[in-house]
């Protein structure tokens, strides 16, 4: 687990108020607090989506638990201005030097193929923030190599703040989502074996993998344990309906030769 050493910072993005910190390992995250206006539902988000994410190989940042201390508030003016609680928070890994991705700088990115597995990702974890939030897909350019980064997963399941109910009214449900980025993806770049090396991979992922997800979240954001066990039936049945999930977006490739239409397009 990362130890806070030094803070740097707001971010100056998100309802959620992310800040920088440095960790005990020299690198730079972007954390999450406890006491955000969402609520710490945005956390436990962020760490299945961290965990979820690693099994299946996608291009988010590294994060995970960050623990902040009282002797870091107590000399840190602002963090005690904003009542920040000592404690776990959330961190992901700060990538710097990145650009938005639009139409003109997709084109160049390297790992576009790992976009499949995004894809994949928010449609079963319902996370429609990925595209309606420009700034949730970075482009970093280094060595002469671009790659694609997808950030913030704050907003699964289409809201932070969800239930138990909210949560088994969602598990049936196939919304898709092909607006900005994923749909040029899909249009011009994106084959069925980019995602069928993810499907495999999500149909891979065992019961007891689901369950240490789950158990893996700090009592200090999830405390009641209907709510652990509706998480674990959730992300269970949405693995078991992944090939349904995947469906749709299928049909939206075209069975085509699309290399002088991705030229047109740029």
């Amino acid at each position: 687990m990362l130890t806070a050493v030094s803070y740097l910072g707001a971010v100056g993005l998100g309802v959620t108020s992310p800040q920088l910190f440095r960790a005990d390992d020299g690198k730079i995250y972007v954390v999450k607090l406890k006491n955000n206006r969402l609520g710490t539902k945005v956390l436990v988000n962020e760490l299945l989506a961290c965990s979820f994410g690693s099994l299946m190989g996608l291009c988010f940042p590294p994060g995970g638990a960050i623990m902040i201390t009282g002797e870091l508030l107590a000399t840190t003016r602002k963090l005690r201005a904003a009542r920040v609680e000592p404690g776990l928070h959330f961190a992901s890994q700060y990538i710097s030097s990145t650009r938005y991705v639009v139409r003109t700088n997709l084109r160049k990115v390297d790992n576009k193929a790992q976009m499949a597995g995004v894809m994949l990702f928010d449609h079963m974890f319902h996370n429609l923030d990925r595209t309606w939030n420009r700034r949730n897909l970075i482009i970093r350019r280094v060595d002469n190599k671009s790659e694609i980064y997808a950030i913030d997963n704050s907003h699964l399941f289409k809201k932070g703040r969800w239930t138990v109910n909210w949560l088994t009214k969602l598990e049936p449900k196939i919304i898709m989502n092909y607006r900005r980025a994923y749909g040029w993806l899909l249009k011009y770049y994106l084959t069925a074996e980019d995602f069928k090396g993810y499907i495999t991979k999500v149909e891979a992922i065992t019961d007891n993998e689901i369950e240490e997800l789950v158990d893996a979240i700090p009592a200090e954001w999830l405390s009641d344990e209907k709510e652990r066990q509706a998480l674990v039936h959730y992300i269970t049945a949405r693995r078991n309906m992944i090939e349904e999930i995947a469906r749709p977006l299928l049909t939206l490739l075209p069975d085509v030769d699309r290399g002088a239409e991705v030229d047109k397009s740029e």
